[in-house]
């Protein structure tokens, strides 16, 4: 097949053939699915062996005059002729020849006596002229394939200007992160959560200061922390922070009994020194282990069962509690749960918001409790907004609570101010 340079060359020359007789083409980006799994089970042979049989099908599934190129290990271009009056005839075109060959690529492959199933993820972009350069319109089509990836594989996408758009402000957003990080722009604020009616803690929230002057809401940056690594560092600054905050509260009569909420994501919990970490901010601020609370999330239980109880139990040994949050919105296991060194259950936002018009909502409200006093946890209620929900949930046996009907997350100082007013729910 082409190479990649002779793919540059001569999609250039179609590129300005489309511009000398304003005929409309297409480029497919082909990527096999999961060709690693393929080489690091089966070994390289096979590996190569299979793009050999892969080519063979491709060039059956594409015209004489066009180009089929192999652009990286496991990556294949088909350029399609400028041929077509408009760009939507040149996209028609594409996605028969695509179909086309995730059809072929579908039948099983014959390697060494045995049969291997493969799959490919397309991308396509049309092109009219040189309005687009040769990499551009290459990575518009790869842009498109990854999309085709996320959609499950074994499909075809085309290019939409607007998964650039979202490429480049996930792009910006990052390096903004990174920033964020370097420059301290990062604060806590503080939800109050309440027990026996009065305010026995508080769940640490962190929150972004953008240079621009945005908010950034946290249902955006998590995401984006958790994807590229960057977790890691902003929950080791969430923790450091938490515990000098106790330290803090512990100097103040009417705070020094305050708990506070930490939480951990599953991505930072799975760091081999992380139980070391969380010692290290503790010894270095010198804050009360029995104060602090981790509040780890499902998630959890899609990694390894064991790894998570043993660093649970080394944590608990000094004092530390855990809170399972979200429960009920992920992978929760019974079996695992009963094996988890937990303290407390937390109900879902999603659960409580409705738990006066939704019988189902109230239901899995009424169990949580019920599970939660079978196995010796407390129960607290996230997301509660109004006077109605909080008897409701009291009624039912759950008498923790936090959200807006008492305070939404608030700096330190405006959540002490909430402490000393005293305030109290019957």
């Amino acid at each position: 097949l082409a190479n990649r340079r002779m793919l540059v060359e001569r999609f250039g020359h179609a590129l300005a053939a489309s511009a000398a007789n304003g005929q409309c083409g297409a480029v497919l980006m082909l990527d096999l699915d999961h060709f690693k799994t393929l080489n690091e089970t089966r070994g390289h042979e096979r590996g190569d062996a299979l793009l050999r049989l892969v080519a063979a099908r491709l060039r059956a599934c594409v015209g004489q005059d066009d180009l089929l190129a192999r652009h990286g290990d496991d990556e294949f271009v088909v350029v399609l002729a400028g041929t077509h009056a408009t760009l939507e005839q040149a996209r028609t075109q594409a996605r028969a020849v695509g179909e086309r060959i995730l059809g072929a690529l579908r039948a099983p492959f014959r390697i060494e006596g045995g049969l291997h199933h493969a799959t490919i993820s397309a991308g396509a972009a049309v092109f009219l002229g040189q309005e687009e350069a040769v990499d551009e319109l290459l990575r518009q089509a790869d842009m498109a394939m990854h999309q085709a990836k996320a959609a499950g594989r074994d499909t075809l996408r085309f290019y939409d200007p607007r998964i650039q758009t979202q490429v480049q402000a996930r792009a910006s957003l990052e390096r903004d992160l990174r920033g964020a990080l370097e420059l301290g722009q990062f604060e806590l604020r503080y939800q109050a959560q309440v027990r026996g009616g009065r305010i026995t803690g508080a769940e640490a929230l962190v929150r972004w200061r953008h240079p621009g002057g945005n908010t950034v809401s946290p249902a955006e940056f998590i995401p984006l922390a958790e994807e590229t690594g960057l977790i890691m560092a902003l929950g080791d600054w969430v923790l450091r922070s938490a515990c000098a905050q106790l330290v803090l509260w512990a100097r103040q009569p009417r705070l020094a009994e305050l708990s506070l909420a930490v939480n951990i994501s599953p991505r930072q919990f799975a760091q081999s020194d992380f139980v070391a970490q969380v010692l290290a901010a503790i010894a270095g601020s010198g804050a009360n282990p029995r104060r602090l609370e981790l509040e780890v999330t499902e998630g959890l239980l899609l990694q390894d069962v064991e790894d998570t109880i043993a660093k649970m139990i080394q944590l608990k040994a000094y004092g530390l509690d855990f809170s399972l949050d979200d429960f009920g919105t992920g992978y929760s296991s019974l079996a695992y749960l009963k094996r988890l060194p937990l303290d407390q259950l937390k109900i879902d936002q999603s659960f409580v918001r409705d738990v006066l018009v939704d019988p189902n909502d109230a239901a899995i409200a009424r169990t949580v409790v019920a599970l939660g006093n079978s196995l010796g946890l407390r129960v607290i209620a996230e997301g509660v907004e109004t006077e109605a929900q909080r008897v409701f949930l009291k009624r039912h046996g759950c008498d923790a609570w936090q959200g807006y009907l008492l305070s939404p997350p608030v700096p330190a100082p405006d959540f002490e101010a909430l402490v000393r007013r005293g305030v109290s729910f019957p």
